[in-house]
């Protein structure tokens, strides 16, 4: 008998009612399997990632530290901030109005082992479902004016160089720079966030990673 598929576990972070039973509630249509838990302070979802840590954590910027407390986008900030430290492949979605805040985390969002994309709140929630599907895949999105023109750095170079160039596949490249192939794959995934580059129906996206790469004159 083949074993169940387990169910995805999802945390949803917001302190105002409505918007966060309207994100549960498309949630669940999007993923009827999933069990998804709600927390409203800081201090709750602490508590929620003490008892088990989520698949994904989808949470507003302006929280409060605990019930009665203000909210607060320093609280949400220093709430990733802890969160990317103690649980570094955890895959994370910001839902914020107030997403330029996020420029004070750029160095822990470049290290980050797990997904992590950001969308406006005041988007449809569409985006917010693409950007809840790109991060349960470990991408990587920021909003453009996050970035400042392209910045590659040496090692995500390197892959570019060794993928199209050399024609070396993640083992190989894993091999060749002496790390682990998820260490790659995170590689690829800070390359194409600076490239602009993200998933497309119908399109490859490693191949848009390298018309991208030679436009950019990152590589030959």
């Amino acid at each position: 008998m083949a074993a169940s598929t387990p169910r995805q576990n999802l945390l949803v972070v917001d302190d105002h009612e409505s918007v966060l039973s309207g994100t549960v509630s498309v949630l669940e249509k999007a993923y009827p399997d999933a069990d998804i838990r709600t927390a409203t302070t800081v201090q709750e979802v602490k508590e929620q990632l003490a008892i088990a840590v989520p698949d994904l954590l989808v949470m507003d910027l302006s929280i409060p530290e605990a019930t009665g407390k203000p909210s607060q986008i320093e609280a949400g900030i220093q709430l990733l901030r802890t969160l990317m430290e103690t649980y570094p492949e955890l895959n994370i979605v910001v839902q914020s109005a107030h997403v330029r805040s996020l420029i004070r985390l750029k160095p822990a969002i470049d290290t980050h082992q797990g997904g992590f994309t950001i969308t406006d709140k005041n988007l449809p929630m569409r985006e917010m479902l693409e950007k809840v599907d790109w991060a349960l895949k470990g991408l990587i999105y920021t909003p453009r004016d996050m970035r400042t023109g392209v910045e590659v750095k040496p090692e995500w170079l390197k892959v570019l160089q060794m993928a199209f160039r050399d024609g070396l596949q993640d083992k190989a490249i894993a091999i060749q720079m002496n790390v682990s192939e998820r260490t790659v794959r995170h590689y690829w995934r800070k390359v194409q966030d600076a490239l602009n580059v993200y998933p497309e129906v119908g399109k490859n996206i490693r191949i848009q990673t390298e018309i991208r790469a030679r436009e950019e004159g990152l590589i030959d």
